[in-house]
């Protein structure tokens, strides 16, 4: 095996997945967090109790990907990091606020709670918001200009849109009664607005980055991208048509199928992973270095790769038990 060549193609795939699996588990608590303050106080205890047991768990993917940017791929890290200072700073003041939150707003008093749900609300959008402007700068190989900026934001808010869609659907998941109808209805809201955000990133993205317009219209490879859209199409018509029955089953106290919007919600971001990683594959910093360029030196990934492989393991025991233990409905949110 040529060592050189397919450990950094190995080690981008690892940081791929992390990322891919932190969108969609830290998506969905992010996205209670953004859905919060349109509950009762009632409502809301239970959202925050839906994702107790697993928003930590779901931040350590986050922290394995930027870990293996710095030690696969330390000259990308370098220029990513330091391009996206302000975004990651933004980031991890608003997941900061979320945890402090979280813990203070069950044990203030009542005066005190709406204030640490409020925080904890602006503490998901500041995050969210970051996390998609940060995608946005990085797709544009960090052009200067308001231009770039302005698609920046619009991804944030995408991003944004698609973590209320995925989290409005964890909560048809994980509730019953009236916080499960009152999840349907933000989640049928969500939909259009996930959708608009999916269609315009999607238009703007080969417009400002001519690159990989050169990678979506070529021949043959567009026949063999358009899978992609097309699939992505249908499961939006799927969920737009699912959720009205939801709703109604869910009337007569049947919730039966309440997994599937939520399922289908991860397969439109497994499709929209999948073309991005296609789009930017195998540049790392887009328009100035690959993973060869900006990887290690092929001892050292050999020994880094070891250490992936023993932790690893390890963080995925983790997830697949914690979702274990606490499958099922969420109950109300007790520290007796």
């Amino acid at each position: 095996m040529n060592a050189a060549y397919w450990l950094p193609v190995i080690f981008a795939g690892l940081m791929g997945l992390a990322m891919l699996v932190y969108v969609v588990l830290d998506g969905f608590d992010l996205g209670v967090g953004l859905l919060l303050p349109l509950a009762d106080d009632a409502g809301k205890d239970r959202m925050v109790a839906s994702i107790g047991p697993f928003w930590d768990a779901n931040e350590t993917w986050l922290v394995l990907g930027a870990g293996l940017l710095l030690v696969a791929f330390p000259l990308a890290h370098g220029v990513v990091f330091g391009a996206l200072y302000i975004p990651v700073l933004l980031m991890l003041v608003g997941l900061i606020l979320r945890g402090v939150a979280f813990d203070f707003r069950v044990k203030a008093r009542d005066p005190h709670r709406p204030w640490w749900n409020a925080i904890f609300a602006v503490g998901s959008l500041l995050a969210s918001l970051a996390q998609g402007v940060m995608l946005g700068r990085y797709l544009t190989g960090f052009a200067e200009g308001w231009l770039p900026w302005l698609f920046a934001l619009l991804v944030g808010a995408g991003l944004s849109a698609a973590y209320a869609l995925l989290g409005a659907c964890w909560l048809i998941m994980k509730t019953d009664g009236p916080l499960q109808a009152r999840a349907i209805g933000w989640a049928r809201h969500s939909v259009a607005g996930a959708a608009l955000a999916v269609l315009l990133v999607s238009g703007v993205t080969p417009l400002v980055n001519p690159a990989i317009a050169g990678k979506w219209f070529a021949l043959p490879q567009l026949f063999l991208l358009l899978p992609l859209p097309l699939l992505t199409v249908a499961l939006f018509a799927l969920l737009h048509l699912l959720l009205p029955r939801l709703a109604r089953r869910q009337a007569l106290g049947n919730d039966r199928y309440c997994w599937l919007p939520f399922a289908v919600t991860v397969g439109i971001v497994l499709l929209s992973f999948w073309g991005l990683a296609y789009s930017v594959f195998p540049q790392v910093v887009i328009g100035r270095m690959d993973i060869w360029q900006a990887a290690s030196d092929p001892e050292a990934l050999w020994i880094i790769l070891w250490g992936a492989l023993l932790v690893l393991p390890c963080i995925i025991a983790y997830t697949a038990f914690a979702y274990r233990v606490f499958w099922g409905k969420a109950d109300s949110l007790s520290y007796q």
